[in-house]
């Protein structure tokens, strides 16, 4: 008979095991001697010490499931309990237990980490539906479909959620994100239908712009190039295609019709600076007459030179107001000596204003017998009152001998 510290062989070649409930035959041994039966049955037991190693590392270092780990750890129970090896069978157990409640730990840790990511992620869905529907109601298309697009890439990043509400979710998401694109096509369309209105509107202002380009009615055309100005920002913009090709014509019959009119512009204002330089010259001899001498030949002279005015021709317009108040100022001041010329040879006005000084001075000398007849019955208050109208009527009577003088005395 042969034996170690966990087994023995008997005389009949059966191998047994020493275990905490006693020996257990492990199998029969007839080929060789007792000790290559021990130590057969030796290396089974390192197989599965072996076995057991290697599950526990895979429990301890990987992402085994439960499942499969508690399928591994009842292999492994049943190969130790049939007994079909030689060692320390219990201390494999208690390995195999301690597997178990690992195991078992992890799946509770596994269930909990579970069960917060389940969390996050429908917090994270959560926030992307209500992100999702106010975008719905954006009018900032690009980036509200940039963002909406992200969105989707992030939520397939998601883990998924029990069925019931991930479809709920889901179905939540999908909705906001079709309104906003039935929104945003709904908006393109009108855009589109008003970019072709305002092609049309624009195509019917081309065609009146470059009929008018070769016009030389500056003024009115000038004044409806401004309407069709106004009109053309008021249209809206056509289709990119079209606008700038309008935009190129509507601009170029302008430029044919401004760029004639700044030519012709520019010989007129050339003639009128010297037309200018004309009527200063006549405004210099013009101004020479005054202090008026000699009335009959000053009104000659400004006859000739006004003649002369008239037929030179326009100025600039700045510049014609200060030119023609020189001349005016002569007129006025050749008007002002025709009026006092005729108001000294006029018999009628002079007779006027001898009567009305004879009248106004005897008014003075009656006042004046008045004042002093008052003063000398001693009634002052009637005598100042006299005087006080007696100012008056002296005043009245200064000023019309005055007058008088003015006609030769």
């Amino acid at each position: 008979m042969s034996s170690d510290p966990w087994g023995r062989v008997d005389e009949t070649g059966t191998v047994y095991v020493r275990t905490s409930d006693g020996e257990q035959v492990v199998g029969s041994w007839q080929a060789g001697t007792p000790e290559e039966a021990l130590a057969y049955f030796e290396r089974k037991y390192e197989g599965l010490v072996v076995e057991i190693g290697l599950l526990e590392k895979r429990v301890r270092t990987t992402d085994l499931s439960a499942k499969d780990a508690q399928t591994a750890i009842d292999h492994l129970r049943t190969q130790v309990d049939e007994h079909h090896a030689v060692g320390d069978l219990d201390a494999l157990r208690v390995r195999l237990d301690k597997l178990v409640t690992t195991v078992e730990s992890r799946r509770e840790e596994r269930k909990v980490a579970k069960a917060k990511q389940t969390d996050e992620a429908r917090g994270a869905k959560d926030a992307l539906v209500v992100e999702a529907e106010q975008l719905a109601q954006s009018d900032q298309w690009r980036s509200a479909g940039e963002r909406l697009r992200a969105l989707v890439d992030i939520w397939k990043g998601l883990p998924r959620l029990d069925r019931k509400s991930d479809d709920e979710l889901w179905h939540r998401f999908s909705h906001a994100r079709s309104a906003f694109s039935k929104r945003r096509k709904a908006h393109f369309a009108s855009l589109d239908a008003q970019r072709e209105d305002a092609r049309k509107v624009k195509e019917r202002l081309v065609a009146e712009a470059e009929s008018l380009s070769k016009s030389t009615d500056w003024g009115p055309t000038a004044a409806r190039y401004r309407e069709l100005m106004a009109d053309w920002k008021a249209a809206g913009r056509a289709q990119r295609e079209s606008e700038d090709d309008l935009w190129n014509r509507f601009r170029g019959a302008q430029d044919v019709f401004f760029a004639a009119r700044s030519e012709v512009f520019a010989e007129r204002d050339a003639e009128q600076i010297e037309n200018l330089k004309l009527k200063e010259e006549l405004a210099d001899e013009a101004e020479k007459l005054v202090p008026i001498t000699d009335l009959k030949a000053a009104r000659a002279t400004f006859r000739s030179l006004n003649e002369r005015w008239e037929a030179v021709g326009h100025v600039p317009r700045d510049a014609r107001p200060k030119v023609e108040g020189r001349m005016h100022s002569v007129e006025r001041a050749i008007q002002e000596a025709e009026e006092g010329e005729w108001r000294r040879t006029n018999p009628e006005a002079r007779a006027r204003a001898a009567g009305l000084t004879g009248q106004l001075q005897a008014a003075v000398d009656k006042l004046r017998g008045q004042v002093d007849a008052a003063r000398a019955a001693g009634n002052n208050t009637k005598a100042d009152k006299l005087s006080r109208e007696l100012e008056g009527r002296q005043a009245l009577l200064d000023q019309a001998l005055k007058g008088l003088e003015e006609f030769g005395g």
